[in-house]
């Protein structure tokens, strides 16, 4: 373990201090194939999948980061990757139900699987119901069979087809699907196109994000040409949160997109800086608690290297000891700028009072950066509650640059990988 000294105290805030709402993220790592523009924690699967294994360090690794809980129940789970559905409907059964047994879950708690519409067998959505699997997001990334090919996916667009007739049939409706746009060579047709594809598969909730060229990918060392220039991409995003707007699915976060009362509660919990467990290879974690009335925030990191993760939970567990845990306080000078990299993606923005319920830190310290950014039009403010405005979405790093944290760019971009790689986009 490789745990680093106590969080730094925060300010002490007069207003009374709770914890935040408690989710919890599960990371499966192995995929089919890796995706050539994928800067997520995958691995092509070699040979057999160590299903019982990793279940079993799961479980372990919750028991061991079970005191972060501090009495709060969970709101949500997502079963993350890589592809989760590789697993089978037994397996994630075996899970969810010692999950049930370890921690109190709410009443209408959301238990999210991500599955890759190649891998799901008929009928299998029903067994991943049984097993309490409540909503589903679904990789279909577009509809078009050439963008696929050059995507790296191992589905068609049939594939999502009939993996979406498997979800009506087996009574999920509330699933999402993940749409991608600014492909190569992609026309704001075309864009248009696989909305209009997707539409008439009635999910409840659409991802629709750009393709970005992440450091480390295969895109980014050999790029693929006909790659669309901003302002391609821009008016396709555009034309296509019209189309969305108009078939009455409402923008709350940059890119989400869902009917009412169909918005993803655990990405919400993300976004308005709550806690979550991180269990899994290369999961990640934020945890808070009071002490002496102030507010702590540490984050945690796994193991990446699945290999690696499942030996630190097995001498763990002869060990009794911990897990391979990286943790780490997050500074009272980074804290805004985590806050704001989160909260301002949503459409509703912010309160006042949550930022200092979640960051234990006066408002003052961001008001004269949020005054500086709604002078150039960046931000809005309606009486306490602050959001980015039309210019301030399609500008969100300028806007959030002014909340640097000190260390610079190169923090804020670690702190916006770690983000990413928490925060599934579903």
């Amino acid at each position: 373990m490789n745990e680093e000294p106590g969080p730094t105290p925060m300010a002490v805030l007069p207003t009374p201090m709770a914890l935040p709402p408690l989710s919890l993220y599960v990371h499966f790592p192995w995929c089919v194939r890796k995706c050539p523009y994928c800067d997520f924690n995958s691995h092509a699967l070699q040979g057999a999948l160590p299903e019982a294994d990793y279940v079993a360090a799961l479980l372990r690794d919750l028991a061991l980061q079970s005191p972060a809980v501090q009495g709060r129940s969970l709101q949500s789970i997502f079963l993350g990757g890589g592809t989760p559905s590789l697993f089978s409907p037994a397996a994630l059964a075996r899970l969810l139900d010692s999950v049930r047994g370890q921690l109190e879950l709410a009443a209408d708690v959301e238990v999210t699987l991500e599955a890759n519409p190649g891998t799901i067998e008929r009928g299998r959505f029903a067994d991943y119901r049984s097993a309490g699997i409540t909503r589903v997001s679904l990789g279909a990334q577009s509809f078009d069979s050439e963008q696929l090919q050059r995507l790296g996916r191992i589905h068609s667009a049939a594939d999502t087809e009939r993996a979406v007739a498997e979800l009506h049939a087996a009574g999920l409706a509330n699933f999402n699907l993940d749409l991608m746009y600014g492909l190569p060579q992609q026309t704001e047709g075309e864009a248009l196109a696989d909305i209009e594809r997707a539409l008439a598969l009635q999910p409840a909730h659409i991802s629709h994000y750009q393709l970005t060229l992440e450091p480390g990918t295969v895109f980014a060392g050999r790029p693929p040409p006909g790659m669309p220039d901003t302002d391609r991409s821009a008016d396709m995003q555009l034309a296509c949160q019209q189309r969305l707007a108009d078939a009455g699915y409402l923008q709350y976060e940059v890119s989400a997109y869902a009917r009412p009362g169909a918005r993803c509660r655990h990405n919400l919990n993300y976004w308005q800086f709550g806690d979550y467990l991180g269990i899994g290879a290369g999961a990640h974690g934020k945890r808070s608690r009071l002490e002496q009335g102030r507010l702590l925030i540490e984050r945690s990191a796994q193991a990446r290297e699945p290999r690696r993760y499942l030996a630190s939970l097995e001498a763990a567990s002869l060990a009794a000891g911990r897990p391979q845990l990286t943790t780490h306080a997050v500074p009272g000078a980074e804290l805004p700028f985590e806050f704001l990299l989160n909260a301002l993606r949503l459409n509703e923005g912010f309160e006042e009072r949550e930022f200092e319920e979640r960051t234990g830190l006066a408002f003052a310290l961001v008001a004269e950066g949020l005054g500086r950014a709604q002078q150039r039009g960046l931000v809005q403010c309606r009486g306490m509650r602050w959001c980015a405005s039309a210019q301030g979405f399609n500008f969100l790093n300028d806007l959030l640059a002014d909340f640097l944290p000190p260390a610079g760019l190169k923090a804020g971009r670690s702190l916006y990988t770690q983000q990413r790689e928490a925060a599934p986009t579903n």
